[in-house]
């Protein structure tokens, strides 16, 4: 899909679902997909297929025409795009409390996505090991940051950075007692 028109999709699930009082349960068991996977799409995690996504749009009782009114391309920004910090958008992952990401750009290139976000990690944020379907990148734009891997536990500081393939299971946490900042690239591949 075009530029970030995945992310929209999963913001605008989550959204209506919790706006109806719909239990991320109750919603997977309308569109008779498991609870994992409605968590995963809504968490940016992976793409639902087109026939998912209209069980999931029909379970949500909304129209396809309704849930895609406000979806605009932006294609047609040209070569230099800016986005100001009152323009970053908000959102959640699941099962995560100190977490507050926000997406500064996201755009489908060439057969990828590229999605790039400021997650600001609270001392007491926690939340589960997760998997992505992307490679991802970490900058340390403050605090103390470890990165914990099933194996391996990675210290990190302001300036450090790392790459990684995101389906390997992994969380970070803030070791400071103060906000960590951590700037995130997301490299989704068409073929992954």
């Amino acid at each position: 899909m075009e530029d970030n028109t995945i992310f929209k999709i999963s913001s605008k699930i989550k959204e209506i679902r919790k706006e109806k009082g719909i239990t991320i349960q109750d919603l997977a068991d309308r569109a008779g997909v498991s609870k994992g996977l409605i968590s995963q799409i809504e968490n940016n995690r992976t793409a639902p297929s087109l026939f998912v996504l209209i069980n999931i749009v029909n379970s949500l009782e909304v129209d396809l025409n309704e849930f895609f009114k406000d979806f605009k391309s932006s294609a047609n920004e040209g070569p230099i795009i800016v986005r100001k910090k009152k323009d970053y958008e908000a959102f959640e992952k699941e099962q995560a409390e100190g977490f507050h990401y926000q997406r500064i750009f996201a755009s489908s290139i060439e057969k990828s996505t590229l999605d790039i976000v400021l997650l600001e990690l609270a001392p007491d944020a926690t939340r589960p090991m997760v998997e992505t379907e992307a490679f991802e990148y970490k900058y340390i734009i403050q605090g103390e940051v470890e990165y914990v891997f099933p194996d391996q536990v990675v210290s990190l500081s302001a300036g450090d950075s790392i790459f990684f393939d995101g389906r390997l299971s992994h969380t970070p946490r803030n070791i400071g007692k103060s906000t960590a900042i951590m700037l995130i690239v997301y490299f989704f591949d068409a073929k992954a």
